[in-house]
């Protein structure tokens, strides 16, 4: 449905001014301009398979309530299963009826991913979505066993492998990445993705791997579009997760009366899944309307850059030549 020309305006005012567009305040004024879309069929999602990561806390448990609601039979992949056993025990029992199914996976170790991938698939031939939840901000520069930057290896490279070890059942399904809003602070550094100069940044850390999610997206897109799977990356806005509760205690601390809830923040994550038809693939969104992916000159990569990066992530994730777009 069009959104009418005023709707437009307001909505971009108020995301480039971010502070109303990222928080409770933007969400609320944007359900109640008129052209918002609309919220997906109940029980669209009835017996098919959605695999969230990170689903034992936060936004991924938020997504795993909101896809059990619309009838959806929901894989939690989680690296807690005791945890995660708690998340699946609370949603069955404000979602009478909802099936849930709880794995194992570490995404940073991508030998665990592909041993997870392998028997997720064995059980699950038809799935119809998977969204990449799994988020980590280690205080220190920190490794995964494969020898990746964790960020980078939660946040890319571990869903990228994933995504490829299920093209199978994932055939003509959907994928969706959960970024950040930090990202549009970070250029795409093509020469760094180890972040091995400068001093290391937690948020800086976590908002580049962010950026590279964007800027591959495309080129992901692309690679999956044989199989009739679309991709998508997304923004939550501002939502009081535990990773800002343990990570960002002053920025909550000044921000917390108009954080989003967890609910509200996966709420762009459910609609990707859900809605009919499948969004266009490659595309960055945020509260159920595409965003741009650069505000500032000074992020703009070239394709040069991005060539580059798609060159590592290959390499990285261990990608055949000839299969790339």
């Amino acid at each position: 449905m069009p959104r009418p020309i005023l709707t437009r305006v307001v909505d971009t005012a108020m995301d480039r001014s971010v502070v109303l567009g990222y928080t409770t305040i933007g969400l609320a004024v944007r359900r109640a301009l008129p052209g918002w879309p609309a919220d997906p069929l109940p029980r669209s999602l009835e017996g098919r398979h959605v695999l969230v990561t990170g689903a034992s806390s936060g936004l991924g448990a938020a997504t795993v309530a909101g896809l059990a609601g619309l009838g959806a039979v929901v894989h939690l992949l989680v690296r807690d299963e005791a945890k995660g056993a708690g998340v699946a025990d609370r949603i069955r029992a404000t979602h009478p009826g909802a099936e849930l199914r709880l794995w194992r996976c570490d995404v940073a170790d991508l030998d665990d991913v592909r041993r997870f991938a392998a028997g997720f698939a064995a059980e699950v031939p038809d799935l119809h979505a998977v969204v990449h939840n799994a988020g980590v901000m280690p205080p220190e520069r920190t490794e995964s066993p494969q020898g990746l930057e964790l960020s980078m290896a939660v946040h890319l490279v571990g869903p990228v492998v994933m995504t490829e070890s299920l093209r199978g059942p994932l055939a003509g399904g959907r994928v969706v990445l959960v970024s950040s809003g930090g990202m549009y602070a970070q250029p795409l550094h093509a020469d760094d993705p180890g972040y091995t100069a400068g001093d290391y940044s937690p948020t800086t850390s976590y908002a580049r791997s962010k950026r590279w999610q964007v800027e591959l997206a495309p080129m992901l897109a692309d690679r999956w579009a044989a199989d009739g799977t679309t991709v998508a990356t997304m923004h939550p806005g501002w939502a009081d997760t535990p990773g800002v509760q343990e990570s960002l205690p002053t920025f909550r601390r000044l921000t917390r009366p108009v954080l989003r809830d967890d609910a509200q923040g996966a709420d762009t994550s459910v609609w990707l899944t859900a809605v009919e038809p499948a969004p266009p693939t490659g595309r960055f969104w945020h509260d159920r309307v595409e965003r741009p992916t650069h505000l500032l000159p000074t992020t703009r990569g070239s394709d040069r850059d991005r060539a580059r990066a798609w060159a590592w992530l290959r390499e990285a994730a261990g990608l055949d030549e000839a299969a790339a777009p």
